[in-house]
């Protein structure tokens, strides 16, 4: 009894991290580029940097243990991170927090099709079916934006592509090279601060106004590295529920968190919401909840017909 309500709090726990920072990296962010104006590759820079330097902390614990990999397998999946990250930052920086989100719901659909088209992975009409409201959402919604601008759909829609390719990419390396998600972050994210470091001197000032070395605040500073200990901890606490509770609480939990950081950004940057957007949001998230329960039903299926095998 004792040791099943010590698992109810740490899973507890966990889920309330995951929410906590994954709805205050995205509003941290905002914060940044709209109060301090912080170059966009930097702030992925150190998003990256502390998070391998908190998978190191972790693996010296024994949180888990590290895997020799061959750099050469990994370079093409720690270019798409380089991108993933930074576009979808770049997203939220030109786009209000309402667009950035449902932009992101598009994800699914742009899997599906890459894994369709290039992987001959095939899908149910139902699941195919939910993509629809999915889609149509995201467009009524950035057609009725009001702070719509070309830029933004432009880096959402690089966002969203690069970000379903690392997806794929990542499924793909794991079973490849027989490594879980934290082993495989903790050569990725080194190799992607790397290429960052090339890129950064090309793209942003170093020095003067906005500049890398500019003359920032110490309370900017301090929200940037804040930042970078919050990005940490999302993808930490991804990797502890999906070990430690099911893919449903997982994928009801993502649902919680979209409604929340959508609401949130109402809120808090005032984003002007009409009623067609609203309706848009609706959609997704109808598509979204949909496309969650088909594909989780398909899954019991698939594991029950396993376990009638003699």
């Amino acid at each position: 009894m004792a040791a099943s309500f010590l698992a109810n709090r740490r899973i507890i726990a966990g889920l309330l991290v995951n929410l906590l920072s994954s709805i205050c990296i995205v509003f941290i962010n905002k914060w940044i580029y709209v109060h301090y104006g912080f170059p966009n590759m930097t702030l992925t820079l150190v998003h990256f940097v502390v998070t391998w330097l908190g998978l190191y902390i972790c693996q010296k614990m024994d949180v888990f243990a590290p895997k020799s990999l061959p750099i050469r397998r990994i370079v093409w999946l720690a270019l798409s991170f380089c991108g993933f990250v930074a576009f979808t930052n770049l997203s939220l920086q030109n786009n209000s927090i309402g667009t950035y989100q449902l932009a992101k719901a598009m994800t699914t659909p742009v899997i599906i099709l890459i894994q369709t088209t290039y992987y001959k992975k095939t899908f149910s009409t139902k699941i195919k079916l939910t993509l629809v409201p999915i889609t149509l959402g995201v467009i009524l919604n950035s057609y009725y934006d009001v702070r719509f601008n070309l830029l933004g759909i432009v880096f959402a829609s690089l966002g969203v592509l690069v970000t379903s390719l690392y997806q794929v990419w990542v499924g793909a390396k794991q079973h490849e090279l027989q490594v879980n998600s934290m082993q495989l972050l903790y050569y990725q994210a080194p190799l992607s601060s790397a290429f960052l470091l090339c890129v950064v001197p090309v793209f942003e000032p170093l020095t003067g106004s906005g500049g890398i070395f500019g003359p920032w605040s110490l309370p900017a500073l301090m929200t940037v590295l804040f930042s970078g200990v919050v990005a940490f901890l999302v993808n930490l606490s991804i990797y502890w529920i999906i070990g430690n509770t099911s893919a449903v609480t997982y994928n009801m939990f993502g649902h919680f968190k979209f409604c929340i950081t959508l609401v949130g950004g109402y809120l808090l940057f005032h984003d002007p919401l009409s009623l067609n957007q609203a309706l848009g949001i609706l959609c997704t998230l109808a598509g979204i909840l949909s496309y969650t329960h088909f594909k989780l039903m398909e899954q019991e299926e698939g594991k029950s017909r396993l376990a009638q095998r003699p």
